[in-house]
């Protein structure tokens, strides 16, 4: 029996212990009752019992999948970084001295988030890679890393306008003042929220523990620092690139659900010539869906799918010319919506804070008698569009 159907099979026997119980009332019991409800108590207890079997078991095959072999006097065997964090995830505290000891090294305690560990780099760099999964602007952004979380703010200058000059032989070069502004980078403390995941699973030595763990609360992270970089006021959380860009292109009265020909090349050209070198669309799904059937004046389609992928792939190419980047977090095409951006996404710069990566394990009662382990996940990052001049958006019309 699995340790599922052998708790099932308890709850079973209790409930029938128990409404033996509630029928007898204060009536005197026969020995054939006393025998009957021994019945049910022998065979929760052996029931019982096998369980704690099969989770000792299920513990030692997990404890040896990082087995250290056995030290001999001129052994230097050591439990690597790696196993450590996933000794730590799979038994909280529940481990050896050695295990205790390893676990210290490989995770600091000095930043601790109500008593979590700040996970290694190698670990840390597995949760930078998931995150990418998430919305698109950490493939398209600038992403920077500072050791410590002080607030930064980076200098910002257009020199769109800046032009050179001739002088003559002899002459003097005159001058021209740079208008230098800032933007401030400031990071923000995220969290995943707790995560319960099955005691069962956590202690299963066929799972890969720390890229299960490491994948869900990187999930919940992924998803709201990517709305923020996007669509984020400013206030408490960091500026979003679609909050900050300016207009770009508003809609002809009639596009509140949609944008035409015209509206997209005239977004094209509201972003200087310079910024258009490395410029990109970024839009939702639900956009892209509109703009893939848009035809330019000639009646062909602005959307062209690339040699490699072509149409199978459905969203490879490029639109009008330039690529483009899936981000559901741009909102879709609605009355007055900000459906559409356009420009050098590299001008939204991206900050993490070094070892600002913790997690912590919980195995409180909360978790506990449900049967289940507690994890949660908190980093540091924030972001800003340095130059509000590389990026404009078109805007659906009001009506």
């Amino acid at each position: 029996m699995t340790i599922q159907q052998l708790r099932e099979k308890i709850q079973n026997l209790a409930t029938q212990a128990q409404a033996m119980l509630a029928e007898k009332g204060e009536q005197v019991w026969s020995k054939e009752d006393q025998a009957k409800f021994d019945g049910f108590a022998d065979e929760i207890e052996r029931a019982q019992s096998q369980i704690r079997a099969q989770e000792r078991m299920r513990e030692l095959e997990a404890d040896s999948f990082f087995n250290v072999n056995p030290k001999k006097k001129d052994d230097t065997a050591e439990i690597t970084v790696k196993d450590a964090v996933a000794i730590y995830l799979r038994h909280g505290a529940n481990v050896t001295a050695e295990q205790a000891v390893a676990i210290r090294n490989a995770m600091s305690t000095t930043t601790p988030a109500e008593g979590g560990y700040t996970v290694p780099s190698e670990i840390a760099a597995m949760v930078v890679d998931a995150l990418k999964a998430f919305g698109g602007m950490r493939d398209v952004a600038q992403v920077i890393s500072t050791d410590s979380g002080s607030p930064l703010n980076w200098p910002t200058s257009d020199g769109t306008a800046e032009v050179g000059e001739i002088v003559a032989e002899n002459a003097a070069a005159t001058g021209q003042d740079m208008t230098f502004g800032t933007a401030a980078v400031n990071p923000f403390k995220y969290s995943s929220k707790k995560i319960a995941l099955p005691v069962e699973l956590i202690q299963d030595s066929a799972i890969d523990i720390i890229a299960f763990v490491l994948n869900r609360l990187a999930t919940r992270l992924g998803r709201i620092t990517n709305l923020h970089y996007t669509t984020g006021t400013g206030t408490a959380q960091p500026f979003g690139v679609v909050t900050r860009a300016t207009v770009g292109k508003t809609g002809t009265t009639g596009q509140t659900l949609s944008v035409i020909y015209d509206d997209v090349i005239d977004l094209i050209h509201s972003v200087n010539s310079a910024y258009r070198r490395n410029a990109r669309f970024m839009l939702a799904d639900s956009s892209l869906k509109v703009l893939r059937k848009i035809k330019d004046t000639n009646g062909r389609p602005i959307w062209n799918p690339s040699d490699a992928e072509g149409i199978t792939s459905g969203l490879a190419g490029s639109l009008a010319g330039y690529g483009y980047t899936v981000n559901d977090d741009v909102a879709a095409m609605a009355a007055n919506a900000r459906s559409i951006a356009f420009g050098d996404f590299q001008q939204y710069v991206i900050r993490d804070v070094s070892n600002s990566y913790s997690l912590r394990r919980f195995d409180d009662s909360a978790f506990a008698l449900n049967g289940q382990v507690g994890f949660c996940g908190w980093m540091r990052t924030g972001g800003n569009l340095l130059d509000t001049a590389a990026v404009k958006v078109y805007v659906n019309s009001a009506t």
